[in-house]
């Protein structure tokens, strides 16, 4: 009787191993799918920008305005800090 029992439990927990193993490669291809879609996307921006060269001066223009935007800020928050401090003394 214990023979057919650990058969019984062997088979059992080789077939959940299986099934674990089974959703394992299902979530993990999944996974591939979702970075094979996000690769292809970047391939095709790429493409784009390439044969488009307004779009990258565009891109340029706007990350000029990013960068002078910063700065200002940047800036305006120094002189906040200042004059909050002469505030205070």
């Amino acid at each position: 009787m214990s023979e057919t029992e650990s058969g019984e439990h062997s088979y059992d927990s080789v077939s959940k191993m299986l099934r674990d193993l089974n959703k394992d490669l299902e979530k993990m291809l999944e996974e591939m799918e979702k970075i094979s879609v996000q690769a292809t996307w970047m391939a095709y921006d790429m493409v784009v920008m390439r044969t488009n060269p307004a779009l990258a001066d565009s891109m340029r223009r706007l990350e000029e305005a990013f960068l002078k935007c910063k700065e200002e800020v940047e800036k305006n928050w120094q002189d906040i800090l200042k004059e909050t401090a002469k505030e205070k003394e």
